[in-house]
């Protein structure tokens, strides 16, 4: 039985740890500036990593050369308070909460412990946050995610020595999640940073932070992917590792054997809020980047094309006359763009910028996003089945559309009629709100179209470039295309290629 009042001993007093150190109700401490002429005046220098009597890498040197450059953020944040107004409890259905509840442990200020009603609080709660971040330079200058700092009120940093810093925000970036932080101190140490694009897939990599509040916690892994794309990210090629990452990790480096930093850990795959051993960091390439900017002009400033894209799959490549699906094919092409006014066309494949490929169409937005506004850039694009260059004057950025690479696949293979497709073509009044000249509403779909993602709903623009303004032509073009399609596709508010194959 003692072993078991252990675990859940400590399993209760890691979870008031939490509350006590991460995104948590309570009262907050004042933090105290440290000393500044205490600071260590030499920066660590990488260590190699040797094998230990069993084979197995060593890191102890690594993390005692590295670890004084890594530290804990904590931040304090004013949100409203849930039911402040209403009248109900404002901790109602908080897991915490319950639990301390059910172990009896009084926290004052909590309904039913003397500190008054939840609906006597006031509007506004103090949390807490806990993160991680590195020193990227001995002046005081500290890397972290955006998404620590958000909303912060104040931001106090903690070296390993245990001085504490306010920080200044110096400037965030959401787009990267990435944040500089400047504290007032000098001669700290300072990381080195590496080189993310030539790290391999299955090497050692090292992260440190402070999971969960616990400050200077070294986790190991390997790196597991390069370049992944997650949804809605089209800047941020993640690299992506097995290393334990959790709560407060975030905005902590990861290291590799040299002691270099080559990401900022920033998400996890979870389906339960923990760690499932698929984690995900930001290149420093990248954040080195948006570092060098946020402390140049304390924001971020990227080039702006104004197209819609989406990428390529083996069809869609084939009806457009590509050996393979490679390059972000433009969807739709925005009203006084900075691509309109070049000539870029709706069912472009940009294949390049500048000399640089364009391997898949997320490439595009951080390609374009790392140029500056106002600059002209060289792009190399395929149309109607031949390569050309186009110079394009880009704007500045305010957002940039990037729509799935394949629209989901569905359906069944009862086909009526070649491409199973009923519709109507759109009415005036239907084609005046959208701006085309006309299309094709698709009222049903199955067989073919329906494989191919159609719906009900969808308008047809074009097929294989080719504009349709009644039903009568889009039936003689598809009669004359054969047994392949690329159909311009009005879905809401966006458009994209849609490639149905008969057979």
């Amino acid at each position: 039985m003692k072993p078991a009042v252990v675990r859940s001993t400590l399993a209760f007093s890691a979870i008031v740890l939490a509350l006590s150190g991460c995104l948590q109700d309570g009262a907050i401490s004042p933090s105290h500036a440290g000393n500044a002429s205490m600071a260590p005046a030499v920066a660590p220098a990488a260590a190699p990593v040797t094998a230990n009597r069993y084979g197995l890498p060593d890191f102890s040197g690594l993390v005692e050369q590295v670890g004084p450059a890594v530290v804990n953020i904590s931040v304090t944040q004013k949100r409203a308070r849930p039911g402040a107004t209403s009248g109900e409890d404002p901790f109602a259905g908080d897991p915490f909460y319950d639990l301390l509840r059910r172990f009896g442990v009084p926290i004052p200020g909590m309904p039913g412990n003397g500190g008054g009603s939840g609906g006597n609080r006031a509007p506004e709660q103090i949390q807490q946050g806990v993160g991680s971040g590195f020193i990227v330079s001995a002046d005081g200058f500290v890397l972290t995610n955006a998404h620590v700092v958000d909303g912060a009120t104040e931001v106090t940093v903690r070296l390993t020595d245990k001085r504490e810093f306010k920080a200044k925000v110096v400037g965030t970036d959401k787009r990267t999640d990435v944040a500089l932080l400047k504290i007032d101190a000098t001669g700290l140490p300072a990381v080195k940073t590496g080189d993310a694009e030539h790290s391999k897939v299955g090497e050692w990599v090292v992260a440190m932070g402070s999971p969960f509040g616990f400050d200077n916690t070294v986790t190991a892994g390997i790196i597991s992917a390069k370049a992944r794309r997650l949804p809605d990210e089209t800047y941020v090629p993640f690299i992506q590792t097995d290393v334990a990452i959790n709560p407060g990790n975030s905005g902590g480096p990861l290291f590799n054997l040299a002691g270099e930093v080559i990401g900022i850990n920033s998400q996890i795959y979870s389906r339960s809020g923990g760690f499932m051993g698929i984690s995900f960091a930001i290149p420093i390439d990248v954040a080195m980047k948006v570092k060098d900017q946020l402390q140049k002009y304390g924001k971020v400033s990227r080039g702006r094309l104004g197209v819609a894209i989406q990428g390529l799959d083996a069809d869609l490549a084939q009806n457009f006359g590509l050996d393979k699906p490679a390059g972000a094919l433009i969807a739709n092409v925005e009203s006084g763009s900075p691509a309109e006014k070049a000539g870029l066309l709706s069912g472009d494949v940009v294949l390049g910028v500048n000399g640089q490929k364009v391997a898949d169409s997320a490439d595009l937005p951080r390609i374009i996003g790392d140029q500056k506004p106002g600059s002209v850039v060289r792009l190399s694009i395929w149309r109607e089945r031949k390569a050309r260059d186009i110079n394009v004057t880009l704007g500045e950025q305010i957002s940039e559309k990037t729509l799935a690479a394949s629209p989901e696949r569905k359906g069944n293979d009862s086909a009526s009629g070649k491409l199973g497709l009923s519709g109507r073509a759109l009415t005036a009044q239907e084609a005046s709100r959208l701006g085309v000249p006309g299309g094709v509403l698709v009222e049903g779909a199955s067989g073919p179209s329906a494989k191919a993602g159609l719906q009900a709903g969808d308008v047809i623009l074009g097929i294989n470039n080719q504009a349709i303004t009644s039903v009568e032509q889009f039936r003689k073009l598809l009669d004359a295309a054969g047994n392949r399609y690329a159909l311009l596709v009005q879905r809401g508010d966006s458009r994209i290629f849609v490639a149905v194959r008969i057979g």
